[in-house]
């Protein structure tokens, strides 16, 4: 780690449908993020534990974001944790639209009322080369028994549709697809089942982290891939274990709206963060 730690680290502990991240201001903040400081927060026993960490920093818009899943590898995208900083601050200045920059590109978020946070997340990733894949292929249907289809959403997406989500065995299911051949990064895995034409239940494996209350990204990466495939239109409703979110594939993008928590802001003490080799 570099720089001063001696008063400790002040953090805030957020969710988005139970998907929980531990979020950094680092605006005004000497300290900055490791890997192995991500992974070791990210501990549920050791440390204060997190589907994702996110780290705010100063940017050319209104903010920098930067994601570290919980065994400390870089994540370019997380739309949960994006709607969550969003709400922040947009709480901290009054205003109803952001300009956030990530490693995905340029988000811009709007305040919806009653709590509520819409992030557009960009276009989708459709070519092979993009999500990205191991070889050249089609994107709509993988070579993967259960025909999955691949997304790209700054980060790499695997959906299997099915006709029970509640049957899948994530636990088992989720990391054989996380670190299958055809994903040279890894994945994320999603089981999906369609419930009606703008209506899907969705569960989530997460790569690097495991099962998952929920995922913004996932459920942008679902609805594209459910509209591609025919299965639903372009606005739907995904039901996750953790509580719904609403996706509209738009010409400017994948809109994903829905509420977000901030649960508790506390330090991590320097002889914790002392202790991180």
């Amino acid at each position: 780690m570099s720089s001063d730690t001696t008063s400790g680290l002040p953090f805030m502990k957020m969710h988005g449908l139970g998907n929980d991240f531990v979020v950094v201001d680092a605006r005004t903040l000497a300290t900055q993020i490791t890997p192995g400081m991500a992974k070791a927060i990210g501990d549920r026993h050791f440390g204060v534990g997190f589907d994702q960490l996110a780290v705010i920093s100063k940017g050319t818009g209104d903010a920098h974001l930067t994601f570290y899943n919980a065994d400390g590898s870089l994540s370019a995208a997380c739309g949960n944790a994006t709607r969550c900083i969003a709400r922040y601050l947009m709480d901290e200045t009054g205003v109803a639209r952001l300009h956030l920059t990530t490693d995905r590109g340029d988000l811009y978020a709007e305040d919806q009322g009653g709590g509520i946070t819409s992030v557009n997340m960009g276009q989708p990733q459709l070519l092979w080369h993009e999500v990205p894949l191991a070889q050249e292929m089609d994107t709509l249907i993988l070579p993967i028994d259960g025909a999955p289809t691949a997304t790209g959403m700054g980060n790499p997406h695997c959906t299997f549709f099915v006709e029970d989500a509640g049957a899948v065995e994530l636990e088992t299911f989720g990391p054989a697809i996380e670190h299958h051949p055809l994903y040279p990064q890894r994945t994320n895995v999603q089981v999906a089942q369609v419930v009606g034409p703008d209506h899907i239940r969705m569960r989530v494996w997460e790569r690097g982290v495991g099962v998952t209350w929920a995922s913004g990204s996932s459920s942008c990466a679902c609805a594209v891939a459910a509209a591609r495939r025919g299965l639903t239109g372009r606005k739907v409703q995904i039901d996750l274990d953790g509580g719904t979110l609403y996706i509209d594939w738009r010409e400017d993008g994948v809109w994903m709206t829905g509420p977000t928590v901030h649960v508790f802001s506390g330090t991590l003490t320097s002889a914790f963060l002392d202790s991180i080799a």
